[in-house]
C-alpha cells in the first residue's frame, strides 16, 4: 500500500468528501495533532469534534488538489474545495494543508485557509 503524504491526504479528502467522520480519523494517528484556524486539536476526540460541525453545517464537500511539495513524510498541498450546504448553496475556499505522515497516517496536519470564506451558518427560530 502507497503511504506517501499525497495518498494519506487523497484517503483524508476522500473520507471528507462523504463526510465518514469514522473514516477521516482513519487516516490519522490516534495521537495525532490536527491546527485548523480555531486551534490545536489532539487525539481522535478532540479532531472529531471539528469534523462533525463541518458535516453539520456543509453536508456536501467537492475537492481538488492543486499543487503539492512533498518528500517521503510530508507534504504541503494547496486545495480548492467547495462546501455545500443543506440548501444547495456553494461556497469555493482554497487552502493549503501541511501534513506530517507516518505509518500511513497523519500524525500532524496544519491547515491554512482564510475563515471568512465561510458563510456564517444560519440560526433556526424557536
Amino acid at each position: 500500500m502507497d503511504d506517501s503524504p499525497r495518498t494519506v491526504a487523497e484517503r483524508y479528502w476522500a473520507a471528507e468528501a462523504t463526510r465518514d467522520v469514522d473514516q477521516v480519523l482513519a487516516t490519522y494517528d490516534p495521537a495525532a495533532t490536527f491546527h485548523p484556524v480555531t486551534g490545536p486539536l489532539v487525539g481522535h476526540d478532540e479532531i472529531r469534534t471539528f469534523y462533525e460541525g463541518m458535516g453539520d453545517t456543509f453536508p456536501g464537500l467537492e475537492f481538488e488538489i492543486v499543487h503539492e511539495v512533498s518528500n517521503d513524510t510530508e507534504a504541503s498541498l494547496e486545495w480548492e474545495a467547495v462546501l455545500i450546504d443543506h440548501d444547495g448553496n456553494r461556497y469555493p475556499i482554497r487552502g493549503v494543508n501541511v501534513l506530517e505522515v507516518r505509518g500511513g497516517k497523519v500524525v500532524n496536519m496544519r491547515a491554512y485557509y482564510d475563515p471568512t470564506q465561510f458563510p456564517t451558518p444560519k440560526r433556526t427560530e424557536s
